[in-house]
């Protein structure tokens, strides 16, 4: 036995094998011979082998702890974690101080997935071997991972004031401090490191993390950059890089930096889900929803896939699919509100939902992921003539539709009665937002702050009414608003609609989109009426000028809808084929990306009688553009059952009546409350047969056409739907007796 150790301590394998095997010849039971040769096996290569002698080494001799450590570290190298760890846990129970022992156990433990039992082992390690830098640093990763941030933080400071030159506890430091959402720290932290080794591309690749995740967009990118000119193939930082390119709105260059990521790990689906987001926002949504379904061929459980691919459809009008989208989403993540918000607000734009399928649906989501108020608001002064603190929430305060209704109402705030405090989710700031701020008592970005982060903030604000301009829109913060940071919530301006949540108290709307007659039991919210008009508008912008009738021109009529396609209806295009139709020589120009969708309405129209030579398509376009537009255009057709609203109210600044079908959901009675602003309640019809004989009557009657071009600029500018002062009284009026109610139920 001692020659077989002699040779195996000076490597000579074939030598101490036979003697390990001459030791067991004459006594088969020897377990230090079992050990040996069981440790040789291993070198050579002969892992079953080994495993069986090791098996035996532990049966003949229990109380022996390093052939547990032995019989641990075997099953580590086969890969069978659970038997690892119960070697490792018999070798910790015979021999407690082994740190070998313990560490063993914890890194056993960490590749069954066992996160709290990791750190705990760990913890006995370090407890052992103090100085041990690796095994400190092991202990954080293992604290960070089972959810214990400050902990690691903790043990990463730790180890630096031990070793500040050991550059594992920079990163994971930035790390957990991220995690943390203390990114100010996490940047200072991941930038002492980079001057210690500024060639490291995982420093670069974290601090890009800790940038991003602050809001730094432009100095993130850069730090990405670092990162791929050290490592170029760094399949992480490809996909971040275009993230951060995606957030600042360069979607080209974020596509091209996430096709450079799938070249790189072709199996991963996440570069394919970022890089269909991207393409969607670029308006190719065909796309888009073709690399989503290769994402969700690599992970068909990914949520996240399911649910963007459900946007991707939504967007080009494939309403069921993407419904079914939704719901694959919400099965895989049932506790994440994103993919149910998606649905609730798609719903609106179905025709085969009512306004009581959107309120059960909506009731579902607040059971879902809302039930109650979560946190509550901070003690209030009941005094109902003080001025009040109003809060705006929103991630659109910038160059998006919002603005053009947000400009008339903050610019016309009474300082002396209202306190504005805006609270910005806004990942690229813009020169919008730069007018909107200007605006505001108070500027509070949240963007980087969670829900919970952002009520906080809001409740140490005072905030006495809180509004949500998005409700379940792209990029909403509804779990913010279940916090009840503020005493008195409602909903505005996103869209007439319910968000469904217990803590949202009142709904803004008006006469004419809520008629008193129906009552208001399809909302969860008490609904509120504006004495005219939901909107109060703002092109932010003269020109172009309105121009003379094309129809005068060109000798035809031409219809036109410019709003999004998710709107564009089989029943909106059945009507608008009747109108066409009826109007010989007629055309009809659509807003629309490209896609398989225009093919789907051509095939429509074509159906109802409708050429293709008829209809026409433009691709989105810059506002300007987008404005021009209307200069081709006589007569707007409305969608059906969500009606025009941003779109109508620039049809009309531009010159062009928009013919609407008034439809049995709020949404679909914008048009309606609309018109009756402008004095013209006369262009709404509350029947198909009505629609079409009013535009077709609008279309046979030049002369009036041609007076509504030069006039209807002007109607709309004299109307309350551009009047700011008289819109902004209005909405402090409602926000006074608000909050006097809530003062009388103290």
């Amino acid at each position: 036995m001692e020659l077989a150790v002699q040779h195996h301590q000076a490597n000579r394998l074939r030598e101490a094998e036979a003697a390990y095997r001459e030791v067991l010849a004459a006594e088969p039971a020897c377990a230090d011979a079992l050990h040996g040769l069981a440790i040789l096996c291993w070198q050579l290569g002969l892992l079953d082998e080994a495993h069986r002698l090791v098996l035996q080494a532990v049966a003949n001799a229990p109380e022996v702890w390093r052939y547990h450590l032995t019989h641990g570290l075997l099953a580590s190298a086969a890969s069978v974690p659970a038997e690892a760890v119960a070697a490792f846990r018999a070798a910790c129970d015979l021999r407690p101080e082994s740190v070998e022992a313990w560490t063993g156990l914890a890194a056993s433990l960490q590749a069954q997935g066992q996160l709290s039992a990791t750190a705990a082992a760990y913890r006995e390690a370090h407890a052992l071997a103090p100085q041990d830098v690796e095994i400190g640093n092991n202990l954080g990763v293992a604290l960070d991972a089972a959810g214990r941030s400050l902990e690691a933080a903790d043990i990463f400071r730790e180890g630096l004031r031990q070793r500040p030159d050991y550059l594992p506890f920079y990163n994971n430091l930035g790390h957990a401090l991220s995690r943390l959402r203390r990114f100010d720290e996490a940047v200072a932290t991941l930038r002492q490191g980079l001057q210690l080794a500024p060639a490291s591309g995982t420093l670069w690749f974290n601090y890009g993390n800790a940038l991003a995740a602050q809001g730094a967009g432009m100095e993130a990118v850069a730090a990405y950059n670092r990162a791929l000119q050290i490592e170029p193939g760094n399949y992480p930082a490809l996909v971040n890089l275009g993230n951060s390119l995606r957030a600042l709105g360069d979607l080209t260059t974020a596509i091209d930096y996430y096709r450079r990521a799938i070249a790189c790990v072709p199996d991963n689906p996440d570069a394919y889900n970022n890089m269909a987001v991207a393409l969607q926002a670029r308006g190719q949504a065909d796309e888009a929803a073709r690399i989503l379904r290769e994402a969700i061929a690599l992970n068909p459980n990914s949520s996240a896939a399911h649910n963007n691919l459900g946007n991707a459809l939504k967007d080009t009008g494939q309403l069921d699919d993407a419904i079914v989208a939704y719901r694959r989403a919400m099965e895989l993540a049932p506790d994440d509100p994103e993919p149910h918000s998606n649905l609730l607000y798609l719903l609106s734009f179905h025709p085969g939902y009512d306004e009581r399928a959107i309120l059960h649906e909506a009731r579902r989501w607040a059971q879902r992921h809302a039930p109650v108020p979560l946190e509550g608001h901070a003690n209030h002064d009941a005094d109902p003539a003080r001025r009040l603190r109003v809060g705006y929430v929103s991630p659109d305060f910038r160059d998006h539709c919002q603005a053009f209704f947000l400009m008339p109402l903050l610019a016309n705030h009474n300082h002396e009665m209202v306190e504005v405090h805006c609270y910005a989710d806004v990942a690229a700031p813009d020169a919008i937002t730069d007018r909107i701020a200007a605006f505001a008592d108070v500027w509070r970005p949240i963007h980087g702050l969670s829900d919970a982060e952002a009520a906080a903030l809001i409740r140490s604000d005072g905030i006495d009414i809180l509004i949500d301009l998005t409700m379940h829109m792209a990029r909403s913060r509804p779990l913010l608003f279940a916090r009840k940071p503020a005493p008195v919530q409602a909903a505005w301006l996103a869209y007439p609609g319910t968000t469904g949540q217990p803590a949202i108290d009142y709904r803004l709307t008006d006469p004419w989109l809520d008629p008193p007659e129906l009552g208001d039991d399809r909302y969860t919210e008490q609904s509120i009426r504006l004495p005219d008009s939901f909107w109060c508008y703002d092109p932010l912008t003269d020109e172009p000028a309105v121009n003379r009738l094309p129809a005068a021109s060109s000798g035809q009529v031409t219809f036109g809808c410019l709003n999004n396609f998710c709107k564009v209806t089989d029943r909106s295009l059945e009507l608008w084929a009747q109108v066409l139709c009826a109007v010989p020589g007629s055309r009809l120009l659509l807003m629309s990306p490209g896609g398989r969708h225009r093919e789907r309405a051509l095939t429509t129209l074509g159906r109802h009688g409708v050429a293709a030579e008829q209809v026409e398509f433009v691709s989105f376009q810059p506002r300007r553009q987008y404005l021009e537009t209307y200069h081709r255009i006589d007569i707007c057709l409305d969608t059906l059952p969500y009606n025009g609203h941003t779109t109508s109210l620039d049809a009309y600044w531009m010159g062009v009546p928009v013919v609407t079908r008034v439809g049995g959901t709020v949404v679909g009675r914008a048009g309606w409350s609309q018109l009756n602003n402008l004095g013209l309640a006369e262009l709404a019809a509350f029947d198909d047969a009505g629609f079409v004989r009013t535009a077709v009557a609008l279309a046979s009657d030049p002369a009036a056409l041609g007076q509504l071009r030069q006039t209807l600029r002007q109607r709309l500018q004299q109307s309350t739907l551009m009047d700011g002062r008289k819109f902004a009284a209005a909405m402090e009026a409602v926000y006074r007796k608000i909050w006097r109610d809530w003062c009388a139920a103290r």
